[in-house]
C-alpha cells in the first residue's frame, strides 16, 4: 500500500510561512519579480514552497528502484498517488485557479497543470535539496535554474514529440530550446536536430567507452583489483561537463581528488593517461616494475584536457586509501596554484593576499568522494569548516557523492522519510545539494553545468549527489551477495547506463537501432588502441607527466616556476624613517660575493632589515610589549647598547623575523598557519600587532615592508590539525616555490594528523613524486606540564624517516633557528623539514640568544662543538638535542674545575640527516675521551636514542677507547609527569647521572 511520507503537520514549516504571505505572493516573489506580480490564492504559495523544499525527498533518483511515470519522461504524476503533497492538503484542486486575476503562476494558470510542472522540475531525476541553503538570494537564483522550460534538460525527448508534429517549424523550435550537451545547458544558441541528435550519440559513444574499458580490464585481467566504476559510469561525462563549463568561465586549471572507486577510469578516459602504463600494473609480469611505488588506483598525476573552450590543466591528486584524506590536500593545492600562478606575484596582488583577501580564483577544486566515507570521516568536516576561514578559501569547491548508497559492506541508503543524507554534513557550509541519477546522463549534463554557474556566481561549495549503484562488490575479488543478497539479485538484470540510454533514444526517434548498436559497439569489442588515439572525445586529453614522475625530474620542471635563490631583491619598497638620524637606503645591500644558499648576509644588511622592522606606522599604538620590541630592534639596527650597557641580544622572536624578512626579500613567498600563529602560543613570534587605539589601522605586520616580491600570509587557523596540515601540505606541493609553514600549538597534538604524516610526508615524494617543502614546527620538551604538553612523538617522526625523505631538527640557539628557517626556505631542493621546537627556552633562556656580529654571515651547523672544552682533559663526550643542553651547562658549571674540564658537551642540531661525518670530526678532537653519552630529557623509549642508537653505535665500532651508552628517563607508557616536583626532581637525576657517568 502506497503511504504519504508527509502530512500536513511540523513538516510544512516552510509552507506556512509561505501561506501567511499568499496575498503577496511572498513565497514566489523570486519567481515573479515585477512590480505586479500575480495575487495568488490561499495555499498556492505554500504549495510552490513545500515542492521547492521537499521535492527532493520524493525524486526518482534510485537507478535500482525506479518510479518511472506511465511515460517515462516524469511529466505525468497522478495526482493524489501519496508520492508527496497534494492539492488537498493546501485546499486547493485540479481546476482552481492560481491568481485572482486568472494570470499564469510559473507557466501555470490551473492548480493541477502547476502540480505536474512541480513534480516535472523537482520530483523527477534532478532534485535539488536547499534546505541548507540559508541565503534567499542563492535560493532564488537555484529555483530559477529549475522552474524553466528547458529544466529537466531532456532535450531528446522535445526532439523527438517534436517530430511527431506536422511540418519543420516546431521542430527548430523545439531545437532551439535545446541544451548543449557539453554542459552549456542555459544557452539560447539554436541547435538542429541533426546537431541535438549527433550531440546525443556523443554522449552514447562516451558511455559506452567508459563501460567498455571496464569490460575490457575484467576480461583481460580477470583477477586484477580495479575498484569498477559499473553503476556510475556517468561520471566521466559529468567531469568533463565541470571542465567545460568551467573553461567557458575563464578558468585554466583544475585540482582534483578521489577515492580509489573509478580512478583507473578516470585516468584512461578522461585524463587520457598512456594506456599501456595503466595496463602495465595489472600484468602479472609488468615491463616496468620499477615504476610501481604504490597501486594504480592510488595515483595521480598532471594533463592537459582538451575542452571546448580551451585546455585546461588538471591534476589529479595522489593519494592513499585513508579516504577522505585528501580532501584537504585538494583545497591546499587549489589554494596554492592560484599563488604559484599569479596570485601574490605583483605588489597590488601580494598586498591584498597579506591582508587575506582571496585572490583571483583561477584553479578550481573539484572533490569527489564515497557517500559512506563522506558522511563517516571526521576530516570532512574539519575540511568544510576550514574553507570558511580567511585564509583557508578556495571559491567554493565542487563536491561529486559517487552514491552507491553502500560502503564495504553495510549498507548507507538515503532516508527521504527522515530527511537523512549522506550530504547532510554539508549543512555546516549552507551547500545545496544538486541530486542526480546515475542513469540519466542528460540531467548529469544540466547539474554539472549548474553547479559550476552556482561557484563562480557565489564563490561556495557546492555538492552533486550522483546516485547510482555498485554492479560489483567493493573490490573485483569480493561476493557481495554475502552481505546483500537482495540487492546484488538484481544485478544480473540491470542493464548499464549506456544500455539504457540506447533504448531511451531509439525509443524517442532520436537514433536509429542501428546508430545506437553501433554507438555500444565498444561494450562487446573494445580496442585500448581507441585511448592512445589524440583527440579522443572530449574531443581530447594528452598526458603532460606520467603518473610517477621521478623527484629529480619534478624538480627540474620546476626550476622554472619562481624559486629564486638568495641575493640582492629590486627596489623592496619605501625605505624605513631615519633612526636616530642615520638613513637607510631603500633595498637590503648587496652581499660582498657569492654565498652559499641559507647564509646570513653581513651585518650591515641585518641592520637594514631591522630597521624595517622596527618602522611602525604613526597611527599605530602598539601594545606595550610590542612597543618595546620594537625599541630593541631599533637599537640593534643602529647600534646602540641597551640601559645596561650591553650589546642588545637577538631573541628568538627577533632571529625568525629576521629570517622571515630575508625570505620574503629574495622573492619567496611566505606562507604561516596554525593555530595561533599570529601571536605564538607561547607570545614567541608577534608577526601580526593590533592597534591599542581606536583609531588608525586595527592590525600591523612588521613583515609587510618586504612584501613587494613575495607574498605575506600569516592565518590563524580553525581549531584542526588534521584538516589544517592536510592543507598546507597540498598548498606545499602546488606552491613549491613558496616557504609553507605549519605550526602545532603543542608538538603533542600532531598525532591528530597522524596520517599525513605516516602517508603523504614521509613517502609522498617516493610513491607518488609529490615534492613538498613543508616546514613543521613542533613545540617540545620536558617541563612538567603533562603528557599532553611535553612530547611531540620525536621518536615516531624519526622511525618515518629513511632514503632522504624528511629533514628533522631541534635547534638549541635562535641563531640556529633564523639559519635553519633560512636553509629552507631559500634551498632549490625541496624535502619536508619537521622542527622539535622549544617551549619554555624561547623567553626565559638568555643563554641561547645572539648577537647581530655573531649572526652575520653565518650557517647552520648541523652539530655544535663545545668551544668551552679544554680538549686533551675531556674524559666523557655528553652528545644531546634541544633544551636539556642548557641544564647540563648549568650543571658543568657548579663542579669543580677539574671535573668539569672531563666534560665536553655536543649538540646535534639535526637528527635527520644524522651529520654522522660531522659528528666523527667533532670527536676526533677529544683524543683522550674514552665515553661517549647521549643524553636526552625524554624517556628511554622516546626521544631521539631509539632511532640514533645506530648512528652512534657506527661512530664507536671502530674505536678501541670509546664506549657508547645513554642517560634519559625511564621507560614509562605516559612519557611525561604534571607535576612540576617530580620533574624538577627527575631532571636533576638525569643531569646528575649523565655528569657522573653514571648510565640506566
Amino acid at each position: 500500500m502506497s503511504v504519504n511520507r508527509l502530512s500536513v503537520g511540523p513538516v510544512w514549516a516552510p509552507a506556512r510561512r509561505c501561506d501567511r504571505d499568499a496575498d503577496t505572493g511572498a513565497g514566489v516573489a523570486q519567481a515573479h519579480a515585477h512590480a505586479h506580480a500575480p495575487q495568488l490564492r490561499p495555499g498556492v504559495a505554500a504549495f510552490i514552497e513545500t515542492y521547492r523544499w521537499h521535492g527532493h525527498r520524493f525524486a526518482r533518483l534510485d537507478p535500482l528502484a525506479p518510479q518511472e511515470a506511465p511515460d517515462g519522461d516524469g511529466s505525468a504524476w497522478s495526482v493524489g498517488s501519496g508520492d508527496g503533497p497534494t492539492l488537498a492538503q493546501f485546499g486547493l484542486s485540479d481546476d482552481t485557479a492560481l491568481s485572482e486575476d486568472q494570470r499564469p503562476v510559473l507557466g501555470a494558470t490551473k492548480a493541477k497543470d502547476l502540480h505536474q510542472r512541480l513534480r516535472h522540475w523537482y520530483c523527477g531525476t534532478v532534485a535539488l535539496d536547499v534546505t541548507a541553503v540559508r541565503d534567499e538570494q542563492r535560493r532564488a537564483w537555484l529555483y530559477q535554474q529549475f522552474e524553466t522550460e528547458d529544466a529537466t534538460g531532456a532535450f531528446a525527448d522535445r526532439v523527438a514529440a517534436d517530430r511527431r508534429q506536422t511540418g519543420p517549424s516546431a521542430e527548430r523550435a523545439a531545437a532551439a530550446e535545446s541544451p548543449k550537451l557539453e554542459g552549456d545547458a542555459h544557452s539560447s544558441e539554436s541547435a538542429e536536430p541533426s546537431l541535438v541528435a549527433e550531440r546525443a550519440e556523443h554522449l552514447l559513444r562516451r558511455l559506452a567507452q567508459v563501460e567498455g574499458w571496464e569490460r575490457f580490464l575484467s576480461r583481460r585481467y580477470p583477477h586484477g583489483k580495479r575498484f569498477s566504476l559499473e553503476g556510475h559510469e556517468a561520471l566521466i561525462p559529468l567531469l568533463e561537463a565541470v571542465l567545460a563549463r568551467a573553461a567557458s568561465q575563464g578558468i585554466s586549471r583544475c585540482v582534483m581528488g578521489m577515492p580509489h572507486r573509478g580512478r583507473v577510469n578516470v585516468l584512461a578516459n578522461l585524463l587520457g593517461h598512456p594506456v599501456d602504463e595503466i595496463m602495465d600494473f595489472f600484468e602479472p609480469q609488468p615491463a616496468h616494475p620499477e615504476r610501481q611505488k604504490d597501486l594504480v588506483y592510488h595515483l595521480g598525476g598532471r594533463y592537459d584536457v582538451s575542452t571546448p573552450h580551451g585546455a585546461m590543466a588538471v591534476t589529479l591528486a595522489s593519494n592513499p586509501s585513508h579516504l577522505q584524506s585528501v580532501y584537504p590536500v585538494v583545497v591546499g593545492m587549489a589554494r596554492g596554484s592560484n599563488l604559484q600562478h599569479g596570485a601574490g606575484r605583483s605588489l597590488a596582488a601580494a598586498q591584498a593576499l597579506s591582508a587575506g583577501r582571496l585572490p583571483a580564483q583561477r584553479c578550481l577544486p573539484v572533490m569527489m568522494h564515497g557517500d559512506a566515507a563522506f558522511a563517516g570521516q571526521g576530516v570532512v568536516m574539519e575540511t568544510l569548516a576550514l574553507g570558511l576561514k580567511t585564509g583557508y578559501e578556495v571559491g567554493g569547491v565542487i563536491h561529486i557523492i559517487i552514491n552507491n548508497q553502500v560502503g564495504f559492506t553495510e549498507p548507507n541508503r538515503m532516508d527521504p522519510e527522515q530527511s537523512r543524507f549522506c550530504t547532510d554534513v554539508t549543512r555546516t557550509v549552507d551547500a545545496p545539494v544538486l541530486r542526480v541519477s546515475a542513469s540519466d546522463p542528460e540531467a548529469v549534463l544540466r547539474v554539472a553545468a549548474m553547479a559550476v554557474d552556482y561557484r563562480a556566481r557565489f564563490g561556495t561549495d557546492v555538492v552533486i549527489d550522483l546516485v547510482g549503484f555498485r554492479r560489483l562488490g567493493h573490490s573485483e575479488h569480493d561476493e557481495p551477495m554475502l552481505t546483500a543478497p537482495r540487492l546484488y539479485a538484481q544485478m544480473p538484470e540491470q542493464p548499464g547506463v549506456a544500455t539504457r540510454y540506447a533504448h531511451r533514444l531509439v525509443a524517442r526517434g532520436v537514433l536509429t537501432d542501428a546508430a545506437a548498436h553501433a554507438a555500444l559497439q565498444a561494450l562487446e569489442v573494445f580496442d585500448p588502441a581507441v585511448l592512445r588515439a589524440p583527440g579522443h572525445p572530449m574531443p581530447g586529453a594528452k598526458a603532460s607527466t606520467a603518473v610517477q614522475e621521478a623527484p629529480q625530474a619534478q624538480r627540474a620542471r620546476r626550476g622554472d616556476e619562481g624559486m629564486q635563490t638568495q641575493g640582492a631583491p629590486a627596489d623592496i619598497g619605501s625605505a624605513p624613517r631615519s633612526l636616530a638620524g642615520i638613513p637607510w637606503p631603500a633595498s637590503l645591500p648587496a652581499p660582498q660575493a657569492a654565498a652559499p644558499v641559507g647564509t646570513m648576509p653581513d651585518a650591515d644588511a641585518l641592520r637594514w632589515v631591522l630597521a624595517n622592522l622596527a618602522d611602525v606606522p604613526t597611527a599605530f599604538e602598539p601594545h606595550p610589549l610590542l612597543a618595546r620590541l620594537a625599541a630593541r630592534w631599533q637599537r640593534l639596527a643602529v647600534g646602540e647598547l641597551t640601559p645596561q650597557g650591553r650589546p642588545e641580544a637577538i631573541d628568538w622572536c627577533t632571529a625568525e623575523s629576521i629570517a622571515h624578512a630575508l625570505t620574503l626579500s629574495a622573492g619567496v613567498p611566505l606562507r604561516i598557519s596554525g593555530l595561533d600563529v599570529q601571536r605564538g602560543t607561547f607570545m614567541h613570534r608577534h608577526a601580526v600587532w593590533h592597534n591599542q587605539s581606536a583609531s588608525g589601522p586595527a592590525q600591523w605586520m612588521p613583515l609587510s615592508h618586504f612584501t613587494a616580491k613575495a607574498s605575506l600570509e600569516v592565518h590563524n587557523s580553525i581549531l584542526s590539525e588534521e584538516a589544517v596540515l592536510g592543507f598546507e601540505y597540498g598548498h606545499s606541493v602546488a606552491a613549491p616555490s613558496a616557504m609553507t609553514v605549519w605550526e602545532a600549538q603543542f608538538g603533542d597534538f600532531v598525532n591528530g594528523a597522524q596520517v599525513f604524516l605516516d602517508q603523504y610526508l614521509s613517502c609522498g615524494e617516493e610513491k607518488w613524486g609529490s615534492v613538498s617543502g613543508l616546514t613543521v614546527l613542533l613545540p617540545h620538551g620536558y617541563e612538567g606540564v603533562g603528557p599532553e604538553h611535553s612530547n611531540a612523538f620525536l621518536t615516531r617522526i624519526l622511525l618515518l624517516c629513511g632514503a632522504d625523505n624528511l629533514r628533522v631538527a631541534m635547534p638549541s640557539t635562535a641563531a640556529q633557528w633564523a639559519l635553519l628557517l633560512l636553509q629552507q626556505a631559500l634551498d632549490p631542493v625541496k624535502k619536508p623539514l619537521v622542527v622539535m621546537t622549544p617551549k619554555a627556552v624561547l623567553l626565559g633562556e638568555p643563554r641561547s640568544h645572539t648577537t647581530l656580529e655573531a649572526l652575520a654571515g653565518a650557517r647552520f651547523q648541523p652539530v655544535i662543538d663545545d668551544e668551552a672544552a679544554v680538549r686533551a682533559q675531556v674524559q666523557r663526550v655528553l652528545v644531546c638535542s634541544g633544551k636539556v643542553y642548557y641544564d647540563l651547562l648549568s650543571a658543568r658549571a657548579s663542579l669543580p674545575v677539574s671535573e668539569a674540564r672531563e666534560v665536553a658537551l655536543v649538540r646535534v642540531e639535526r637528527l635527520y640527516p644524522f651529520p654522522s661525518d660531522e659528528l666523527a670530526d667533532v670527536l676526533k678532537g677529544y683524543p683522550a675521551a674514552t665515553s661517549l653519552v647521549w643524553v636526552q630529557e625524554e624517556t628511554r623509549n622516546q626521544g631521539a636514542w631509539p632511532v640514533v642508537r645506530d648512528e652512534l653505535q657506527a661512530l664507536v665500532s671502530g674505536s678501541e677507547r670509546l664506549r657508547l651508552s645513554e642517560v634519559s628517563r625511564p621507560v614509562t607508557a605516559a612519557g611525561a609527569t604534571a607535576s612540576a616536583v617530580v620533574h624538577g626532581e627527575q631532571q636533576r637525576a638525569l643531569v646528575g647521572r649523565a655528569l657522573g657517568g653514571i648510565c640506566s
